[in-house]
C-alpha cells in the first residue's frame, strides 16, 4: 500500500518524504530481508518487489560482513531458487536486478563460501530451457566482477580477476557452441572448418589484407532465417562476448572459430539478400525482424571492434588480427559493390545505419572509398579520409626518396576524393540537400550548421592541395573562374533609375540559378583563402604564377564589387540575393587577406627591383577597401574591410601604405570624427591598422630609412584626435559622482580605452623604437586614466576596462613607462583597493566586479615578475593586499571567481622571488647544509603555504589542479619540499590532505596527478615518511580497528620507485575505504577479533 501511494500521482511531496523515511527506517532493521524475500515470493507489484531488491543490494553491499552464517546461507539458498522459478513471469528489469543481486553474492563470497556460484550459471547456459538466464548472469557477473564498482579489498579484486581469468576458456568454448549451433541449425548448408590462423604464406601484408579472405566461401553463404528465439539467443551470446572482450587479454583462447563464427553474424543486417528474403514471408513481423537481424550484426562488430581497440597485442595473435582485417575488408567490400546498376548511394540507403557505423569505426586508418547520402555520414567519412590523408601526408614527409612512388600509388583514389568533395559543396549541383543545412542558428564552436559543413570539406581539399598542389589547383580554379565570370557579368543587368540601382534579374529560374552561383562563389572563395598556405615558404618560386593569378582575380573581384556597389542594389528577391551578394563581396576581401603573408613574401622578393606590379595591386585593393569603411555599408561587409587593412598594415607593411590616397581618406575621416559613426568593432579595428602603418617598422630596410621622426609626428596627431574628448576630461576634474553617473562619461572611457589598448597590444613585441613613439603619443592620455581612477571607482564596467588598459600597457610598455610612473600606478591601486572596495567589488551582484579584482591581481603578476629590484619594496604590500584582504573573503566562498587569479600571484610572488624568502643560492645550501638555511619574511611564506593547504579541501577541482601544479613546479625549480620550514613543519600536513583528499574520492579525475604529488614529497625522507608518518596516519584513521592497521601498514611495501610507491598509494586508499565499510556495517557490540 506504502508503495502504491508513493508512486501514486496524487501524493504529495511531503507525504513522499514520510513515506521514504517510513521505508528507510524499515530497511535498516535487523532481520527485514526475511520480510523482503516474502514479499518477493508472494506479491507481483512491481514496486514492492523493487524496493525488496534494493533492500537486499543494501544488505550485501554495505551490511554483509556483520550478517550471521546461518542468515548469508538462507539467502544464498533461496534468492537462486526464487530467480530459477520466476524469471520467465516476471519483468525483466525485476529479473535483472535480481541477477545483479545474486551476483554480488557471489562477489563476496566465491569461491570460499559460495563454491557453486559460477558453475551454477554455466549449467543454466547449458540448460535449453535457461540459457537466456545463464547468459544474463554470466554477463553481469563479466561486469560486477571483472570491474568490481563497489568498494573492495585490491586483493579481493585481484583474486576475483585470476578466478575469472581461469573460467575463460571454458566460458568462450561455450559461448561459440551456442552461435555454431544455431547457425549450423538453420543454415541451408553446413559450414566447411575455417582454415588455421598459422596455415598459408606470409607475403606482403598490405596485398594480404587486400586480398578476400580465404574464408570467402563461408561469407558467402546464405545467411539463415532465425526464429525469434534463436535470435535472442545470439543477441545474447554476442552481448556477453563483446563484454568479455572489454577486459581479457588476446590470447589463444579466442580460436579461429570463434572469430568466423562472429563474423558470419556481422553479416546480419548489412545484406539485402537477406531483406528481400525476409520481405517475401509478407508477415507483420518483416520490420521487427529485420531490426532484430540488425541488431545481431551491430553487437557482432562491436565484438570486433573490442578486439581491435587492445593497446597490447601479443606476437601470437598477430596472425589472428590479420585474418580479421581481411575478413573487414572483404564485408565492407562486399556491401558497397555496385550489383546489378544499382548506385552505392542506395546500397547503402537499404543497409542497416548502425551495422555500417560500427564497421566503419574499424577502418578510421584505412582507405574507404565511399561517401555516405546523409549529411552526419558524410561527416563521418570526411573524419575518416581526414585521418588518412594525414596518415599519408606524414608518410610521405618521412619517406622523400620515394615520396613520387607512394604518391602515385593513391593518386587516382586522391583526385576522385577531391572531385567528389567540391562536387558536395556546390548548390550547383546539390541545392536541395544543401538548403536543409541550417545556417543561422550557432553551436558550441560558434559556427552554423553550414559552415561546420563547409569547413570540413575544405579542410579535406587543403589536405588533398598539399599532396597534390598543381592537379587541385588546376581543378578548383577553372570553378571559381566560370562562377566569378557570372558575378562580374552582373554589371550589365544592373539599371539606374535616380538615386536606385536596381538589379534586372527576375525570372524565377535565372535568380535560382544566380543564388547557386553566389553560393558557390563563396564557397570556392573561402576555398581559394584556405590553399593560401600553399603557395608561401619554400614553394613560393614554383607556385607564384598560380598565387598571383588568384590574387589578381580577387583585387579585381573586390574592386568591381566596390564600384558598382552591388550590396546595395535592388534585387528581385532581396531576402535571397541581397544577401548572398554580400557575403560573396565579404568572402572576397577574406579570401585577399588570407594572401597577406604571400603578398608580404612577394613584397620582399621585389622590394628592390620591379615594385610596379606590387604597387599596383596593393593600391587597387586599398581603392577598393577604403569606400566600405563607412556606417552606410552592412556590417559583415565593413568589418571583412576592416580585417584586410589591418591584414595589409599590419602582415605586409608596405612604405607606400600610407601615401597611398585611398588611405590618407581614411585618415581623414579620424580627423573629421566621420569614424565615431562606425560599429564599435569597426572603429578598433580600422584605428589599429591606421596605428601599425605608422609604428610598425618597415621590413628589409635599415633604421636610417624607417623615418621615425616623421612618423611619431603623425602618429601623435593620430591619438591626439582620438582621444581630443577623452583629454577633455582631464579640465572636469571636479567631475563629481552624479555626472559619473551619466552615461557619456562612462561610454566615453570604455570605448576610447578600448582603441588604445589595442593599440598598445599590436606594438608589445615589436622593436623598442615603436614602443617608444607609442608611449609618447599615449602618455597624456595614460596620466589622465590614472587620475581619473578613483572616480570610477565603484563602476565595475569602467574599471574593467581601466584595468584591462592597465594590464596591455604593463605587459608591453613597462620600460617605456619608466619606474616613478610605475611605482605610482602601482600605489595608486594598492591605495584604492582597500578591503571594503575589494569586498564590494568581489561581492558584487554580477561578475563584473570580480573580473575587476582579476585584472588588478593579472597586473600585480606582471609586476612581481620583473626581473630587477625596482619593485622589490612593493612585495610586503602586495603579500599584505593578497593574504590579508583578497583571500579572507574569497576562502569561504565556493565560488572559484579571483580564486585563480590570486593563487596564480601567489604562485608567481614565490616562483619569481624565491630569495626574498631564502637568502642563500642553491650552491650555498648545500655547502652550508639545510640546518643552517637562512630564511626571511617567514611570516608571509607560511601564510602563503596555508593558504594552498586549505585550497585542497575545497571542492573546485580545477583550483586543486592549478595549485598542485604550481607546488610541484616550486620543487622542480626552488625544491620547495626539502627546505628545512616546508620539511619539518608541513610536509607530513600536504602528505595528510592529499591523502584524505583519495580517500573521499572528491578529486578523482586527479588521482594520478596525487598520487605523483604524494611520492615527491614523500621522497624528501622516505625513513621518515615510512617509520613516521605512516604509522601516525594509520593511527589517526578512524573507522578502523587495530589489525585492520597493522594490514594497512604491511601492505602498504616499502618501494622507492614512483610506479611501485603511488601503486601502494591507491591500495592504501582502497583498502581503508573499504575497511571502513565492512566495519560500518557491523551491528552494534560486535566482538572484533
Amino acid at each position: 500500500i506504502l508503495m502504491t501511494e508513493f508512486f501514486h500521482n496524487c501524493t504529495t511531496n511531503e507525504r513522499k518524504r514520510e513515506i521514504e523515511e517510513l521505508l528507510n527506517n524499515f530497511a535498516q532493521q535487523i532481520g527485514a530481508w526475511r520480510h523482503c524475500l516474502y514479499f518477493l515470493s508472494n506479491t507481483r507489484n512491481e514496486y514492492v518487489m523493487m524496493y525488496s531488491l534494493t533492500v537486499f543490494e543494501n544488505l550485501i553491499n554495505k551490511m554483509w560482513l556483520g550478517l550471521p552464517s546461518q542468515d548469508k546461507m538462507e539467502i544464498r539458498s533461496c534468492l537462486p531458487k526464487l530467480l530459477l522459478v520466476h524469471h520467465k513471469s516476471i519483468p525483466y528489469f525485476i529479473r535483472n536486478k535480481l541477477c545483479k543481486v545474486i551476483v554480488d553474492i557471489g562477489r563476496q563470497d566465491w569461491p570460499m563460501f559460495y563454491h557453486d556460484f559460477f558453475t551454477s550459471t554455466l549449467q543454466l547456459i547449458q540448460a535449453p530451457s535457461t540459457t537466456s538466464l545463464g547468459l544474463i548472469m554470466l554477463k553481469t557477473t563479466s561486469e560486477e566482477l571483472a570491474c568490481p564498482r563497489e568498494d573492495l579489498s585490491v586483493a579481493r579484486k585481484e583474486e576475483l580477476r585470476k578466478l575469472l581469468l581461469d573460467q575463460v576458456p571454458t566460458v568462450l568454448g561455450l559461448l561459440t557452441g551456442i552461435l555454431e549451433t544455431i547457425w549450423d541449425k538453420n543454415s541451408v548448408m553446413a559450414a566447411t572448418p575455417p582454415p588455421s590462423p598459422t596455415s598459408g604464406d606470409s607475403g606482403d601484408l598490405l596485398s594480404s589484407l587486400l586480398q578476400s579472405p580465404h574464408a570467402a566461401k563461408l561469407l558467402n553463404q546464405p545467411i539463415p532465417i532465425l526464429d525469434p528465439d534463436s535470435e535472442y539467443i545470439c543477441s545474447l551470446a554476442l552481448d556477453c562476448l563483446a563484454h568479455l572482450f572489454s577486459w581479457i587479454p588476446l590470447s589463444t583462447s579466442i580460436t579461429p572459430t570463434l572469430l568466423t563464427t562472429i563474423f558470419h553474424f556481422a553479416r546480419f543486417g548489412c545484406d539485402t539478400r537477406a531483406k528481400k528474403l525476409v520481405a517475401v514471408n509478407g508477415n507483420g513481423h518483416n520490420n521487427s525482424m529485420t531490426q532484430e537481424r540488425g541488431r545481431l550484426g551491430v553487437l557482432a562488430m562491436a565484438c570486433i571492434n573490442e578486439l581491435m581497440s587492445k593497446n597490447c597485442v601479443p606476437v601470437e595473435f598477430e596472425e589472428y588480427l590479420l585474418r580479421m582485417f581481411q575478413q573487414t575488408f572483404y564485408l565492407l567490400q562486399k556491401i558497397t559493390k555496385e550489383n546489378n546498376a544499382r548506385s552505392i548511394k542506395s546500397r547503402l540507403e537499404e543497409l542497416d545505419e548502425r551495422v555500417l557505423s560500427k564497421r566503419l569505426e574499424v577502418f578510421r586508418t584505412q582507405t574507404p572509398l565511399l561517401f555516405q547520402p546523409s549529411h552526419e555520414g558524410y561527416f563521418s567519412c570526411l573524419d575518416i579520409w581526414t585521418i588518412f590523408l594525414d596518415y599519408l601526408t606524414s608518410k610521405i614527409k618521412s619517406r622523400l626518396a620515394d615520396r613520387d612512388e607512394v604518391l602515385n600509388r593513391y593518386k587516382d583514389a586522391l583526385v576522385r576524393l577531391l572531385t567528389e568533395v567540391l562536387h558536395r559543396i556546390q548548390f550547383r549541383y546539390n541545392q536541395a540537400q544543401l538548403e536543409e543545412l541550417d545556417d543561422e542558428t550557432l553551436d558550441d564552436d560558434q559556427q552554423t550548421e553550414w559552415q561546420r559543413y563547409l569547413r570540413q570539406s575544405l579542410e579535406v581539399v587543403a589536405k588533398v592541395m598539399e599532396l597534390l598542389p598543381s592537379h587541385a589547383f588546376s581543378t578548383i580554379f577553372p570553378i571559381l573562374q566560370d562562377n566569378l565570370d557570372v558575378y562580374l557579368g552582373l554589371q550589365q543587368f544592373v539599371v539606374t533609375s535616380g538615386q536606385v540601382h536596381r538589379l534586372n534579374i527576375t525570372a524565377e529560374n535565372d535568380c535560382r540559378r544566380l543564388h547557386c552561383s553566389l553560393r558557390d562563389l563563396s564557397s570556392l572563395l573561402q576555398a581559394s583563402g584556405r590553399l593560401a598556405e600553399y603557395f608561401i615558404g619554400d614553394v613560393f618560386a614554383g607556385r607564384f604564377n598560380d598565387a598571383l593569378r588568384v590574387v589578381e582575380r580577387l583585387v579585381e573581384m573586390t574592386l568591381y564589387g566596390s564600384q558598382i556597389k552591388l550590396y546595395d542594389m535592388e534585387t528581385a528577391v532581396p531576402s535571397v540575393l541581397k544577401p548572398d551578394l554580400i557575403d560573396v563581396h565579404a568572402q572576397s576581401l577574406a579570401a585577399l587577406q588570407a594572401y597577406s603573408h604571400w603578398l608580404a613574401q612577394f613584397y620582399s622578393e621585389v622590394q628592390r627591383q620591379n615594385p610596379e606590379q606590387f604597387v599596383s595591386l596593393i593600391s587597387t585593393a586599398m581603392e577598393a577597401t577604403a569606400p566600405l569603411i563607412s556606417s552606410k555599408v552592412p556590417e559583415k561587409l565593413l568589418l571583412s574591410a576592416c580585417h584586410l587593412l589591418v591584414s595589409l598594415a599590419t602582415t605586409v607593411r608596405p612604405v607606400f601604405l600610407v601615401r597611398i590616397r585611398a588611405i590618407q581618406k581614411v585618415f581623414d575621416r579620424i580627423t573629421d570624427g566621420s569614424a565615431r559613426q562606425l560599429p564599435p568593432e569597426a572603429r578598433v579595428l580600422v584605428c589599429r591598422a591606421l596605428s601599425n602603418m605608422l609604428l610598425l617598422p618597415w621590413p628589409n630596410l635599415p633604421e636610417s630609412d624607417q623615418q621615425w621622426g616623421n612618423r611619431s609626428t603623425n602618429h601623435a596627431n593620430l591619438i591626439s584626435t582620438l582621444t581630443r574628448e577623452y583629454r577633455q576630461l582631464k579640465a572636469s576634474a571636479d567631475l563629481s559622482q552624479s555626472k559619473v553617473g551619466l552615461q557619456d562619461p562612462k561610454m566615453l572611457v570604455q570605448q576610447t580605452l578600448s582603441i588604445l589598448k589595442y593599440i598598445v597590444e599590436n606594438i608589445s613585441g615589436e622593436v623598442t623604437k615603436s614602443r617608444q613613439i607609442c608611449y609618447q603619443s599615449l602618455q597624456e592620455s595614460v596620466q589622465i586614466s590614472l587620475a581619473l581612477f578613483p572616480i570610477f571607482i565603484h563602476h565595475p564596467g569602467v574599471m574593467d576596462e581601466m584595468l584591462s588598459f592597465f594590464l596591455t600597457l604593463f605587459q608591453g610598455l613597462r620600460v617605456q613607462m619608466g619606474v616613478p610612473f610605475t611605482e605610482q600606478v602601482i600605489q595608486t591601486f594598492l591605495n584604492m583597493f582597500t578591503r571594503e572596495q575589494l569586498a564590494e567589488s568581489i561581492l558584487h551582484e554580477d561578475s563584473g566586479g570580480c573580473r575587476v579584482v582579476e585584472k588588478f591581481l593579472k597586473i600585480l603578476q606582471v609586476v612581481v615578475q620583473e626581473p630587477g629590484q625596482a619593485f622589490k619594496p612593493f612585495l610586503p604590500s602586495i603579500i599584505s593586499l593578497c593574504m590579508e584582504q583578497v583571500y579572507p573573503i574569497v576562502a569561504e566562498r565556493p565560488s572559484p571567481d579571483v580564486k585563480m587569479e590570486l593563487f596564480e600571484l601567489l604562485f608567481q610572488i614565490l616562483h619569481h622571488n624565491w630569495r626574498f624568502f631564502f637568502k642563500s643560492s642553491i650552491l650555498a645550501s648545500v655547502q652550508r647544509g639545510a640546518a643552517e638555511e637562512p630564511m626571511e619574511n617567514e611570516v608571509h611564506f607560511i601564510a602563503i603555504m596555508q593558504a594552498f593547504g586549505q585550497s585542497f579541501l575545497q571542492p573546485d577541482i580545477q583550483i586543486f589542479k592549478q595549485n598542485l601544479l604550481h607546488l610541484e613546479t616550486l620543487n622542480t625549480k626552488h625544491k620547495l619540499y626539502h627546505k628545512k620550514i616546508f620539511r619539518t613543519t608541513m610536509l607530513f600536513q600536504f602528505i595528510n590532505v592529499l591523502l584524505q583528499v583519495l580517500v573521499h574520492k572528491s578529486h578523482d579525475l586527479l588521482q594520478e596527478d596525487i598520487g605523483i604529488a604524494v611520492y615527491n614529497m614523500a621522497s624528501v625522507d622516505f625513513s621518515s615518511f615510512y617509520t613516521v608518518f605512516l604509522p601516525h596516519f594509520l593511527g589517526c584513521c578512524d573507522g578502523i580497528d587495530s589489525n585492520q592497521r597493522t594490514v594497512l601498514g604491511r601492505n602498504f611495501k616499502m618501494d622507492r620507485d614512483l610506479p611501485s610507491f603511488t601503486q601502494s598509494v591507491h591500495r592504501l586508499v582502497n583498502d581503508l575505504r573499504y575497511y571502513r565499510l565492512c566495519n560500518g556495517s557491523l551491528p552494534p557490540g560486535t566482538i572484533k577479533l
